[in-house]
């Protein structure tokens, strides 16, 4: 009996540690966004930086607290090697319903003083697991996700919830 409990403990030991190792040597995908006033914004870029990308769409109603809370943290953690993006996932063709164009983003962005990156098609964001809007994926110095989080409580803190992670991974 005392053999099979330790057996089930090694097992569940070697379970834990390869899960560590598998998550946390996962690459985020390589990805190359574009910028809606500026140079592309691609995986190599900004390896060496803690990478803030959240996820949205300017008709949500939580864009406005999206958007004011990542000006908070961009402003909190600027000089420590952390880039924040917003990423729209609306299309860029005329032609979509879903679509805003980029002088409609560059308004956006001149307001909350946060670079705007479009992902049109969501391609890159479902490589990186998001399934739901506004979320938020932060990678660490190597490209690593290191944090992400759905959804967004409207009474919430956005800032202080992801600089909570912030400090774990800096």
């Amino acid at each position: 009996m005392v053999n099979r409990i330790l057996k089930i403990i090694l097992v569940s030991a070697a379970l834990a540690v390869l899960t560590f190792v598998f998550s946390a040597s996962a690459q985020a995908p390589d990805f190359s966004f574009r910028a809606v006033n500026g140079p592309q914004i691609t995986a190599d870029s900004v390896r060496g930086q803690v990478v803030v990308l959240s996820f949205g769409a300017s008709w949500l109603p939580l864009t406005r607290n999206q958007m004011e809370g990542l000006k908070k943290l961009a402003d909190q953690y600027a000089g420590r090697g952390v880039a924040v993006y917003w990423v729209s996932s609306e299309s860029d063709s005329a032609k979509s319903k879903n679509f805003v164009s980029d002088d409609d983003l560059r308004a956006l962005e001149r307001k909350y003083k946060i670079t705007v990156l479009r992902d049109p098609d969501g391609a890159i964001s479902k490589r990186m697991g998001v399934d739901q809007l506004p979320a938020t994926v932060i990678l660490n110095k190597t490209g690593q996700v290191a944090a992400t989080l759905g959804g967004l409580d409207p009474s919430a803190d956005l800032a202080r919830q992801l600089s909570e992670r912030l400090d774990k991974i800096l």
